[in-house]
């Protein structure tokens, strides 16, 4: 062991130790994205790493179905389907398209920025699928199917009942729970077209903590309603009764607290330039907390809980996590350490292995008759101003007149995917006529576009960064272009580049802040646009390649380095009064044992972790875990808390709860492998 120590202290390796990350392919499209699966039995959150907010997921017989929120992007209200919660396929969209007026269409200096189609419910009936969604200024929109592939059927009620779910109770008939702070119930018609006259009641105040957002539920004869409040920091709660209409217990949170370490990062506070920006704020315990979100019992008798975190910059997110029943109510977490949940956990038991798969292929070279479904367009698209057959194998933009790209009719867009990605565009500029300006675009609020710009008769690159309200541009003479974005959702940072032979990169203009913003309630998306700044169509542009490169797709940055030596050391934390070095023995589902010498990193009762000569079983067993900025944390078998340095002894104790934003509570650590004579 002293010889150990010794090499460790002679050894030189980084702390922390760079992250391991997937070379970008040198020709053809990035075909690799997140994935939650470890192909270990184990599955690390989010379940996808682009936005889906207002999640709202049931099973119907061996298949489990998901929604969420898509706002003003079409088509709309996406299904996707799985039989272990963790691998998922994209079946269809239930929404064409939402067309209510010239703000749907940005006609009219109008837009729906931030409404469109929101907090869906998605319930089965009798061989039926129905999703309720809400669109502001409408009445609840309602669609159902036989086959959730589609087609749908759209009827609109009578009513507009914002953030409902539904109930389709034992007896036959149907009930609504809505709003937020107060949150109303009442039951519906037979139609689903109205409520039921005098059935109205009003069935929380703001006082009971129960917020919005409501998941109604009825389990074991008793009704539940899953909420997400958002007043002093969110979090999950829930209610319960013995009768549908009460009276209700409320619990204030079966989820608190967990965003997995992430802290709250930039916010904006207005929604014009000069923007006012609030800056990450470590001090925050529940700003990207899990809140809105409900639960699933699977065919083998598993409870588990789904709910969106908040991310920062790259949106709202989805998340699965394990349900412990305790005293009744439906606590995301485990057993020892209710209402926090592990980012990665053993995976839902299932009859028989499910493949490895993700919903989406992101990366396009618009080679087929119809776009991929990850495309969505910013607001109802104007049909004949594109084309996939044109120009066979491009996507061909025709461009409108548009002030700005805020404007901008027919711009493309996919949801920007994290922890960091970098989508690459190939563009023809060759038809674009004067006034014309194409390329590409990080949609949020502010937003920031690298385009071609068409002035008489000249071409030039031209970045606009909304944030500081400034153009720079550059002179080219080129009619192929690849332009890049490189985003860090880590940290929130972003800059263009451009090439003119599609390997030789040079950035543009200055690094740039993303922001998740409250215009939208949105991430950010990746956008391709044209438009004319005159008050007249223009010409064409051609894009022939999207590419998305994900450096990492993986639920781990780092390998867990099985049957190595390591040593740890507290991220920014308390030091250990020793040493701590190790050799990394594998348990099995991403669970490990800690060996020094003969003997092992053992946890008591009491959390206290001691070296002990033991055969390796619960006390010593450790879950791998990474934050989402890439450090290690170790989740104790015995207690379900996390080991940490105590900072007072400088001793190892498995009692954290789960790491803090400041990541100054021990629990953080950075290895390194080391060698060992």
């Amino acid at each position: 062991m002293k010889r150990a120590i010794i090499w460790a202290l002679l050894t030189v390796f980084t702390l922390p130790a760079v992250a391991q990350k997937e070379a970008r392919p040198d020709t053809g499209l990035s075909i690799r994205t997140w994935i939650p699966d470890n192909g270990n039995g184990t599955f690390t959150n989010p379940l996808f790493y682009d936005e889906l907010s207002d999640p709202d997921l049931i099973r119907a017989g061996e298949w489990f179905y998901l929604t969420g929120s898509t706002m003003h992007a079409m088509p709309g209200l996406p299904l996707l389907r799985s039989k272990d919660l963790v691998n998922w396929e994209f079946l269809g969209y239930a929404a064409d398209r939402i067309d209510f007026g010239p703000a749907y269409r940005l006609e009219g200096g109008k837009n729906i920025y931030g409404q469109g189609i929101w907090a869906p419910s998605l319930r089965y009936r009798n061989g039926v699928f129905y999703i309720f969604a809400n669109v502001n200024g409408r009445g609840t929109q309602v669609y159902s199917a036989v086959n959730p592939r589609g087609p749908w059927t759209r009827w609109e009620m009578k009513r507009s009942l914002q953030e409902l779910s539904v109930l389709f109770d034992d007896d036959g008939k149907v009930y609504a729970v809505w709003d937020r702070q107060p949150m109303h119930i009442a039951q519906l018609t037979d139609d689903l077209l109205d409520i039921v006259p005098g059935t109205e009641k009003v069935l929380f105040s703001k006082a009971d903590g129960m917020g919005g957002g409501a998941h109604f539920y009825k389990i074991n004869g008793k009704y539940y309603i899953l909420g997400a409040n958002d007043i002093g920091g969110l979090r999950m709660p829930a209610a319960r009764a013995d009768t549908i209409y009460g009276p209700y217990e409320v619990n204030p949170a079966i989820s608190k607290e967990e965003g997995f370490g992430m802290v709250a990062g930039y916010r904006l506070r207005n929604r014009q330039y000069p923007f006012e920006v609030t800056p990450p704020d470590p001090s925050l315990r529940d700003a990207t907390a899990m809140h809105q979100g409900g639960i699933v019992l699977t065919e083998a008798g598993e409870w588990w809980g789904f709910s969106m975190m908040d991310y920062n910059a790259v949106g709202r997110l989805l998340s699965l996590a394990p349900v412990t029943w305790k005293d009744g109510w439906p606590y995301f977490g485990l057993p020892g350490n209710p209402g926090r949940n592990p980012r990665t956990w053993i995976k839902p038991r299932v009859t028989e292995r499910q493949q490895i798969k993700a919903p989406f292929e992101r990366s396009d070279e618009f080679s087929d008759t119809t776009l991929k479904p990850v495309w969505q367009w910013n607001h109802v698209p104007v049909e004949d101003k594109w084309s996939l057959s044109e120009r066979p194998g491009f996507l061909r933009l025709h461009s409108m007149p548009a002030s700005a790209f805020w404007d901008a009719r027919n711009t493309l867009t996919q949801r920007a995917i994290g922890p960091v990605s970098s989508p690459t565009v190939a563009v023809d500029v060759s038809g674009l006529l004067d006034n014309d300006v194409a390329g590409l675009a990080l949609l949020a609020l502010p937003y920031a576009t690298l385009g071609v710009e068409r002035s008489n008769s000249k071409l030039s690159l031209a970045l606009f960064d909304q944030a500081r309200n400034q153009t720079t541009r550059l002179a080219i003479n080129a009619q192929r272009l690849w332009l890049r974005a490189e985003c860090d959702f880590l940290t929130e940072k972003a800059r263009f580049s451009y090439s003119l032979d599609g390997e030789k990169f040079q950035p543009v203009g200055d690094e740039f802040t993303m922001i998740f913003q409250p215009v939208t309630s949105q991430g950010v998306r990746y956008g391709l646009f044209h438009y004319n700044t005159s008050k007249q169509n223009g010409g064409w542009a051609d894009f022939n390649s999207f590419d998305v490169y994900q450096p990492y797709p993986h639920g781990h940055m780092r390998a867990i380095p099985y049957e190595q030596h390591i040593q740890l050391k507290s991220a920014n934390g308390p030091a250990a009064s020793q040493p701590l070095i190790f050799t990394v023995r594998d348990l099995g589902l991403g669970r490990i044992a800690l060996q020094s010498g003969g003997n092992y990193l053992s946890v008591g009762a009491d959390g206290a972790a001691t070296l002990q000569t033991v055969r390796p079983g619960i006390a010593e067993a450790f879950e791998w875990i990474e934050t989402p900025t890439g450090e290690l944390i170790l989740l104790s078998l015995q207690t379900n808390f996390y080991l940490r340095i105590n900072p007072s002894s400088g001793a190892l104790i498995a009692d954290s709860p789960g790491p803090v934003p400041g990541n100054n509570d021990g629990v953080r650590f950075n290895w390194g492998a080391i060698k060992v004579d």
